[in-house]
């Protein structure tokens, strides 16, 4: 295949969609960093990933179905022994940040989170057991999607133990989102799901019932400790607790609403915001462009979503279906999440906006996750768009 007919079956569209994403990253972060506590150039560092991020496009545009399918088992494996592995490594190779034991330390490099990756490897690895599954039993019974449900939650619930052991309970909430997701469109009866998402909501109901009004049963028998309460007490009152846990959401806060419509301009920052240029990303955006800024970046992870969800439906390959629905479940999460907890709407966690928040781990897993769809396009172009009987 010559070089003509390889850019012929990019997606430009995609691709036009990540461009923009990374302007936006890349004057939100310089806007971040010049409040002087910073002493790195950060966006050159998120340019250098940006880079990293399209070879790694490049490499496994390449990669069909098959193959994808092939290697899913292998990068699981591989997942779990990195996840297993940071658990038992010494600091020298796995410090401790911010009381999280999830990244590992290359000279040169910088620290490398591999929960980042293992969520592509789990996206991979669901889809693979779901199209087996309709392979081998092409007539649906109760029976068969209870025994696909209890295969999807086991794969999930190995990386999501190991995870909560960092403890990293922003990463664990989206492999729950994923599983979700991809559960969402398995096939699944719904006499199956009604069950499961209301006893799901019941017992999401019960912890913040006893969170609220007894939190001494969690601490008691769940072990839950106080400075964890003080997260969801925050995020319920954060003004009652601005000098400690609430911190950060009363800054974000009053951040994103002196943007106003149109915000204040650019470089015309007047809220302190530690860390923006990672997880608040989306503060700073609300204050220098106001709401009109802050829709238009919402606006494209809309039309993002609303790409990979077209490319779902057009293909003809069950696996490239699953695969987009993992990833979508993945990218919607965390923006809904991000954006959620800057605005008060949700509890802080450490989720990252993706494709715009600073950080090399967050912006290669994502680069990976849209190298997959890149090579549906790819890989498929020349029957995705063509009618049954051809």
């Amino acid at each position: 295949m010559n070089t003509e007919q390889q850019s012929s079956r990019i997606d430009y569209g995609l691709f036009l969609i990540l461009f923009m994403l990374f302007v936006v990253s890349c004057v939100a972060i310089y806007s971040a960093q010049t409040t002087g506590q910073y002493g790195t150039n950060f966006v050159v560092r998120q340019v250098v990933w940006y880079v990293v991020g399209i070879g790694i496009i490049t490499l496994f545009i390449r990669f069909d179905s098959d193959q994808y399918h092939g290697m899913s088992w292998y990068l699981y494996g591989i997942g779990i022994f990195l996840l297993v592995f940071l658990i038992i490594a010494p600091s020298s190779i796995a410090p401790t940040i911010n009381g999280a034991k999830s990244w590992y330390r290359f000279p040169g490099i910088g620290q490398i989170q591999p929960s980042e990756f293992f969520k592509i490897f789990l996206i991979l690895t669901l889809s693979r057991i779901m199209a087996n599954h309709h392979v081998k039993n092409p007539i649906k019974t109760i029976q068969s999607d209870f025994m696909l449900l209890v295969k999807l939650g086991a794969t999930t619930a190995v990386p999501l133990l190991l995870i909560m052991q960092q403890p990293d309970l922003g990463t664990s909430l989206v492999l729950i989102a994923i599983l979700l997701g991809m559960i969402f469109v398995s096939g699944i009866t719904w006499r199956i799901l009604v069950p499961l998402f209301g006893s799901a909501t019941a017992l999401i109901t019960l912890i913040f019932y006893l969170v609220l009004w007894k939190p001494a049963i969690l601490e008691k028998y769940l072990g839950v400790k106080q400075y964890q309460f003080g997260r969801i007490y925050s995020w319920l009152d954060p003004y009652n607790y601005e000098s400690t846990t609430g911190f950060h959401l009363t800054r974000s806060l009053l951040a994103i609403g002196s943007g106003q419509t149109m915000g204040k301009g650019f470089g015309f920052r007047e809220v302190y915001l530690p860390e923006s240029h990672t997880d608040f990303i989306f503060s700073i955006i609300g204050e220098e462009y106001g709401f009109i800024g802050a829709s238009i970046v919402v606006s494209l992870f809309f039309v993002l979503i609303y790409h990979i969800t077209k490319l779902a439906l057009a293909t003809k390959v069950p696996y490239y279906s699953y695969m987009c629905a993992g990833v979508i479940a993945m990218i919607t999460f965390h923006a809904f999440q991000n954006i959620g907890m800057t605005i008060g709407l949700l509890p802080i966690t450490g989720i990252p906006l993706p494709f715009i928040s600073y950080g090399g781990s967050s912006l290669m897993g994502n680069m990976l996750a849209l190298a997959l769809v890149f090579s549906i396009t790819f890989n498929e172009r020349h029957y995705m768009f063509s009618s049954d009987n051809q």
